[in-house]
């Protein structure tokens, strides 16, 4: 494990994570409220659908500087994109924000320094690490933040109410159906393997901010049974650390 964010604190050498020939996986964990996280890996993921998180923090966040609320449009399109993981609706959204373009504008404010907006509409292509979703994470949930308290509210409500069948993932490591959280996944056209990414916040005993992205998996299965792994063994390295 290494250290994410500002401070110092003693980190655990590893995270105890199965990773199979050919698979990538990075992971990253805070305390919701604390300055400090650990991470394991540091490489750079396809984000599949997790974007869509930055997508609708970039529209709040440029919707804020208008002085205005999202319309009727942009709060349809904002549900069904997160809670159902609608891809059209992301793609009216993307192109709302100014594409890669916007993105890369908004999570500049946000303090994200290694996420690449994708090419064209491929928003799904946009490239990122466990560390800089740790940070947006905390722009969602944490009080420091370019969003105000009622687009952070917003987006928490929309993360809290994800359709059955996609509330996998960091929510593993909840107790209960204490978590708000958005997934992604998809084969890679070149390769067939796939990508499969967890974000979101989680209750375990305290709340936790995690991000677990993984690549090279087989299949969707074994790519959600690792970032579920690895969310857990982080969350467990994390309280283990002092």
């Amino acid at each position: 494990m290494e250290t994410v964010g500002g401070g110092s604190v003693p980190v655990p050498r590893s995270v105890a994570v199965s990773v199979a020939g050919g698979v990538t996986v990075g992971v990253a964990v805070r305390r919701l409220g604390s300055e400090v996280g650990v991470g394991y890996g540091d490489a750079v993921f396809d984000t599949a659908s997790i974007v869509k998180v930055d997508i609708l923090a970039a529209l709040l966040l440029g919707a804020q500087d208008a002085g205005r609320r999202l319309t009727a449009r942009e709060r349809t399109y904002a549900a069904a994109m997160i809670e159902s993981s609608d891809n059209d609706s992301a793609s009216a959204l993307w192109r709302d924000i100014g594409g890669a373009d916007g993105l890369n504008a908004a999570n500049e404010r946000f303090g994200l320094t290694r996420t690449i907006g994708g090419d064209g509409p491929r928003w799904g292509l946009t490239r990122t690490t466990a560390a800089d979703q740790l940070v947006l994470l905390g722009q969602v949930f944490g009080a420091r933040s370019e969003l105000n308290e009622a687009s952070r509210t917003y987006l928490q409500g929309l993360l809290g109410r994800i359709a059955p069948g996609q509330d996998w993932g960091v929510s593993a490591v909840a107790d209960g159906s204490g978590w708000a959280l958005k997934n992604g996944w998809m084969p890679r056209d070149t390769t067939g393997l796939w990508v499969v990414n967890s974000i979101g916040r989680v209750t375990a005993g305290d709340d936790y901010l995690v991000a677990a992205l993984s690549s090279g998996n087989p299949t969707k299965e074994q790519g959600i049974a690792l970032v579920e792994e690895a969310a857990r063994s982080a969350v467990s390295a994390y309280g283990r650390r002092a």
